[in-house]
């Protein structure tokens, strides 16, 4: 195995045919009472062209050599004193570390029962002695391609073909064992690929596959120029590029403990993903988050590090993103609050403990209520309120985050169409619709069940979509509001301004009405670009026959200067902030019929 200690990925034995001097490097340990038999298997060994052997007559020692050397393939001699092959062969099948251990039995003995008995405890392969070095050579050769097939199966990610993370840890583990030995650094970096959800859900899951593909490319080219070959690596820590799982990669770099030598190979990382991937002429484009932990500074233990530089990947993910961070000991703190928070989240829903508010849209000629968004808030039995932030960006990494859009949609149709049976009956609720949730094929044939359940008409809800998710999929998306706008609904496209803002898709997509992004509003009057920005996007929606709504107005100047441009509806603090549902009831009675 190239004299490390783990499996190494053999492209050829998986893709293209083994070639024998592909094993040629595998260390093969022999398990004879006869000096004179263990000298002929070497001679027929060296003859084929291996290379690592370990020859042992004392059968006693024999469980403690494998599992201190770890070789490739064993031949055991059954007939020996004090420990047979059958003792030894029992021990390595009941121990995890060496259950899977190819062994080729060596035997002169001819009864059948002996072959049947080895065969029930899991040998690989029978040679009988005196041994003929043609089949010596192709039995072991069998056993070795087996052994890199399976190895393929449990050790590497079927995807990317790089080392998984049981691997990754195995090979991180080796390289803290020789980083100690040596006196000598380490440094452990966790690659997250950002909002990668959002290829898959636009683009499909085949064509983030091929993206991973492509990322696993690049971060070994980048791995290669460091020095850090996949192919040779250092001791115990070949391949020190591995795909932990989903987005996420983690490179091992012994040697490594300065901050600009660390630098450097983030930069590459850096650089390489500036460049659009490009799956099926769709070009994607990408950033990454990266996390840092460092040994010995941050920890003796492999299984540690990972776990720190994960926390740190998490504090650069929430830092903006596309940057990297260094561990320290409150990303810990923090990354625990987060797996607390995430444990108590999967409870909130079975428990009840989700509330919408409600926050008031009014007319901004009238100031009459016309409507509200429904707005999730989360009230904890010991945390209190949790505000959306902390855990929205939770649910969304998951499949939480489909579960309670579908509970708001069909909470806000219910409560709407009670106000509406109380007499205002005008009212219009809008939702707003995840990545994750527009993604769902059946999210039409939802939207109409949750109305139908309700008893609400479908034109009394309005499903808002951020820009930047309009923009995905162009036809995918297409056919998914055109579905949406047969069964009824308002479309609505939020925090506009923000993203591509272009006309080609508002005339292609069936979109009722445009939210201003607060970022813009809170500029108006005073900032000459935001008051320019606004006027425009209300001419656009004007000559487009769209309805304009502007959130955030917190400001009397910014409300009188929107009421100058006829924004159809406001929404802010400074009109209302969002209510609860017995709240939001007592603000709709006196403010359902008010003219200002």
């Amino acid at each position: 195995m190239n004299g490390d200690q783990f499996p190494r990925a053999r492209s050829s034995s998986a893709e293209q045919g083994v070639e024998h001097e592909d094993f040629y490097n595998d260390i093969i340990m022999m398990i004879d009472d006869e000096p004179l038999m263990l000298g002929i298997l070497e001679v027929y060994l060296v003859q084929a062209g291996y290379r690592n052997f370990i020859a042992l007559e004392d059968s006693t020692r024999a469980v403690e050599l494998i599992k201190q050397e770890k070789p490739d393939c064993v031949f055991l001699d059954i007939h020996m004193p004090e420990v047979n092959g059958f003792e030894v062969l029992e021990a390595l099948r009941a121990d995890p570390e060496t259950r899977q251990l190819s062994v080729i039995i060596l035997t002169s003995d001819t009864d059948p029962s002996t072959k049947l008995k080895a065969l029930e405890m899991g040998v690989t392969d029978f040679l009988e002695k005196p041994v003929d070095s043609s089949e010596l050579v192709l039995r072991l050769r069998n056993a070795l391609i087996a052994k890199a097939y399976r190895d393929q199966l449990t050790y590497y990610d079927g995807l990317t073909r790089l080392p998984n993370r049981a691997l990754f840890q195995q090979r991180l583990e080796a390289g803290v064992t020789s980083a100690q030995r040596s006196g000598s650094g380490l440094a452990l970096m966790v690659v997250s690929i950002d909002r990668f959800q959002n290829v898959n859900d636009s683009l499909g899951p085949m064509a983030g596959d091929a993206v991973l593909v492509q990322i696993a490319q690049r971060l070994g080219e980048v791995t290669r120029e460091a020095g850090y070959d996949q192919r040779k690596g250092q001791e115990g820590t070949a391949r020190c590029l591995g795909r932990l799982g989903g987005d996420e990669f983690a490179i091992s770099l012994p040697g490594l403990v300065s901050e600009e030598q660390i630098a450097e190979i983030a930069s590459q990382i850096t650089d390489v993903m500036k460049k659009p991937f490009v799956v099926d002429g769709e070009e994607v484009v990408l950033t990454a988050s990266l996390g840092i932990a460092r040994f010995p500074d941050d920890s003796i233990e492999a299984s540690q590090l990972l776990k720190h530089a994960g926390a740190a990947k998490e504090a650069a993910k929430k830092d903006g993103r596309n940057t990297l961070q260094y561990y320290t000991s409150e990303f810990t703190d923090q990354a625990n609050e987060r797996r607390s928070l995430e444990a108590d989240l999967h409870k909130a829903l079975e428990s009840r403990q989700l509330r919408l508010h409600y926050q008031p849209q009014l007319d901004a000629g009238t100031n009459r209520v016309t409507g509200m968004e429904a707005l999730v808030r989360w009230r904890h039995p010991k945390r209190g309120l949790v505000q959306p932030d902390q855990f929205i960006p939770l649910a969304e990494e998951n499949d939480l985050i489909i579960a309670i859009d579908r509970w708001v949609i069909e909470e806000a149709c219910r409560q709407t169409r009670a106000w509406h049976l109380v007499g205002y009956d005008g009212l219009q609720v809008s939702v707003n619709v995840s990545a994750r949730q527009f993604s769902q094929p059946d999210l039409a044939s939802q939207i109409a069940e949750a109305c139908s359940r309700a008893e609400l008409p479908p034109s009394s809800l309005t499903v808002e979509l951020t820009e930047s998710l309009v923009m995905g999929d162009l036809d995918k998306t297409s056919s998914l509001l055109h579905e949406l706008k047969d069964i009824g609904v308002t479309i609505s496209v939020d925090d506009f301004g923000t993203g591509y803002s272009s006309l080609a898709y508002l005339k292609r997509f069936p979109i009722d009405e445009l939210k201003i992004d607060r970022s813009f509003v809170s500029g108006v009057p005073e900032n000459h670009e935001d008051s320019a920005i606004v006027s425009a996007i209300v001419a656009m929606a004007r000559s487009l026959g769209l309805d304009i709504v502007a959130e955030g107005v917190e400001t009397s100047e910014q409300l009188q200067f929107l009421k100058q441009l006829d924004c159809d509806r406001l929404q802010g603090l400074l009109l209302a902030a969002p209510l609860r549902d017995a709240e939001f009831f007592s603000f709709l009675a006196k403010n359902w019929n008010q003219l200002d």
